[in-house]
This record gives C-alpha cells, structure tokens and sequence, in this order.
C-alpha cells in the first residue's frame, strides 16, 4: 500500500482526559474540545471514545461542526458553539440541539429573535481581544442575558502554556469581577487553564490539546503515530542530489529512501532541515525538499536493512517535537494532518 497509515489511540486519548479530569477541582464538569475535526483525528471516533468515558459536554468552532458532532453522538451531550450564533446558524443551532456561546449583542438579539427558549451561553472577553462581550458590553446586556438562563459563561486565556505570565491572573481577576455572584455555571480553562490550578477551574473545564498528547500536558500519553511507506530505494554517490532544488547534496555515497507523503498530508517543507523519520529508533534525516507527495531520507545507517515503511510522528519524536522543528505549536500539526491517510484505531508502535 502506498497511502501512509495515522494510527490513532483512542485508549490513550480517553486516558489523558481521565488524568485532566482528575487534576480538576472537585465538582467540576470536566468537558471536551473535538473541534477541527477531533484535533485533526476524526469528529465521530474521537467524539465516541470520550463520550463512553464520561464526556457529557463537548466543545467546538462552528454550527456546522456541531451538527457533525450530534450525528456521532446522538441525543444527550451537551455541543456547546465557540463561534455562537452566526447569521444562517438558526436552523442548526435549532435542529440539532446545539448551545451557542453568544459573543456579541448582535448575536444576543439574534439568538431570542430566532430561537426563544433554546439554550444559549454567553462568552465574555476577559483580555484576548478575539471573541466574547466586553466589561461594558457585558454590564450592559447582563440583565437581559441573565433573565433568559444561560447555560454557561465562558472565557479564554490567552498565556495559559505560560503558568507564570502575568496575563493569566489579569485576565481570572476581570473575569471574576465580570461574572461573581451571579447564577450561571463558569468556564475559564481549557488544558493549559488546567494546569494552573484549582482557582482557574469553576464549574466547567474543556480541554482540547493534552487530550491529544499535546503541551502542555507533560504527563499525556501519545496518541498519534504517523507511518510512510517506503516506496523505492536507491543508492546515490558523493556528489549528487536528491529532490527539488538540489538542496542537499551526499558528501559520500549514501543510501536513500523515498517514502509516499508530503505537503499535501500536512506535513510542511519547513520541517525538512531538522526532522528525522525513524526505522524503529534509528533516525534516519530528511534530505532535500519535502514535495507534494514524496519525502526522501537518507536510510544509511541502516546497513542493509530496508524498512517497510519509516515513522514521522512517534513515541520518540512526538508532535510537539516536530512543532519545534516548523517553528509552530503542536495544534497546527495535528490539525494540518490531511484526508489520505489510512487512518487505523488501535494501539501505537
């Protein structure tokens, strides 16, 4: 088979989210984030697995995720809608029993305009400046907001892989004075919210990244494992190239192997200059440009042996390994993973 395979562990995914969930406070409901596709791993797999956990509340961008999300998981748990009530959202929203966060007066209006009755939350800013109702906003709208029962209010922090960035108590203490005393369920953390502990965790937590083996979560187990077929092996003299641009040239005769991925599954030509694939752990480096659909490696190492297939994303070199070497963050790894892996659910190597 020339399709590379992406081995998905959903015992270990169900695992990091009873590891988060015992760190939270107690009486906390400890949620999940299955945005983006399930972080880039499949909406229904990744969505089932956590509800038979126990998830009973699950987050995600967009009204059209969130109807994905209700086919996977039938009647029950809660879809809350990072994104609100967006203008032609109604018949979503309304069909598939989804929970809006509203982000703005607009929506708020929009929202008992279009669907009385139908349960809503409220996201308030409480320093990122990119979704939620401001202070004023907020003081404005709060009375009527509240006369309607929402079901949640929420905020994002904007430093929380940082524990000691000063933003992380600004932003508790604007939120707290934005919403103490009043009668509605709180949410302020999500995996990096977590971590700061106990005060930063209200009524709802959401995790998204260190379900999927992701930082900050140190303690998560891997759930990705990502395998390219090794498609043909040639052995090249000092003095030649391989790939686009002649970018790298053998100092001596070395052996390569071209795997079948590239670009088009995700993974990006920046990754090229400090990344390895791995037969078993024996690095094998990229050399030359990752293209389209092809990688080369150079294999030398292996004297004689040549795999079937070499590892990009494994137990040794691990998403956030690989982000490092894109100058990136591990979301922007999992979620770039494309549509033509052979995706398998099952333990990794």
């Amino acid at each position: 088979m020339s399709t590379a395979t992406l081995t998905i562990d959903l015992d270990a995914l169900t695992t990091n989210w009873r590891m988060l969930d015992s760190v939270s406070a107690d009486r906390v409901d400890t949620g999940a984030a299955i945005k983006a596709n399930g972080y880039g791993l499949g909406m229904a797999p990744v969505a089932q697995a956590l509800a038979q956990a126990g998830v009973r509340r699950f987050f995600v961008a967009t009204a059209e995720e969130g109807a994905e999300a209700r086919a996977a998981l039938g009647d029950g748990p809660e879809i809350n809608v990072f994104s609100g009530h967006m203008e032609g959202d109604a018949e979503l929203l309304g069909q598939h029993a989804l929970t809006p966060m509203i982000n703005s007066a607009d929506q708020l209006l929009r929202q008992l305009e279009l669907l009385p009755g139908h349960p809503f939350g409220i996201q308030v800013d409480s320093g990122m400046n990119r979704l939620g109702m401001e202070p004023a906003e907020w003081d404005s709208l709060r009375e009527i907001a509240l006369s309607q029962n929402p079901t949640l209010i929420m905020s994002h922090l904007a430093c929380a892989d940082e524990p000691g960035h000063p933003m992380n108590y600004r932003q508790l203490q604007t939120f707290r004075g934005m919403t103490d005393g009043l009668p509605v369920k709180r949410s302020l953390a999500a995996t990096g919210g977590i971590l700061l502990g106990p005060e930063y965790h209200f009524d709802v937590t959401r995790p998204g990244v260190g379900l999927y083996g992701g930082m900050p979560f140190e303690e998560a187990r891997p759930v990705v494992q990502v395998d390219l077929p090794v498609i043909q092996v040639r052995r090249v003299e000092a003095g030649e190239s391989a790939g686009y641009g002649n970018t790298w040239t053998a100092s001596q005769p070395a052996t390569i192997a071209t795997v079948s991925a590239g670009y088009a599954d995700g993974i990006h030509r920046v990754l090229a200059p400090k990344t390895k694939l791995y037969a078993g752990e024996v690095a094998c480096p990229i050399v030359g440009r990752i293209s389209m659909d092809l990688i080369t490696a150079d294999i030398s190492d292996l004297e004689e042996y040549v795999p079937e297939t070499l590892s990009l994303l494994n137990s040794v070199q691990t998403v956030d390994i690989l982000a490092d070497n894109a100058d990136t963050i591990g979301y922007e790894i999992l979620t770039s993973l494309g549509a033509r892996y052979a995706r398998r659910f099952g333990p990794l190597a």
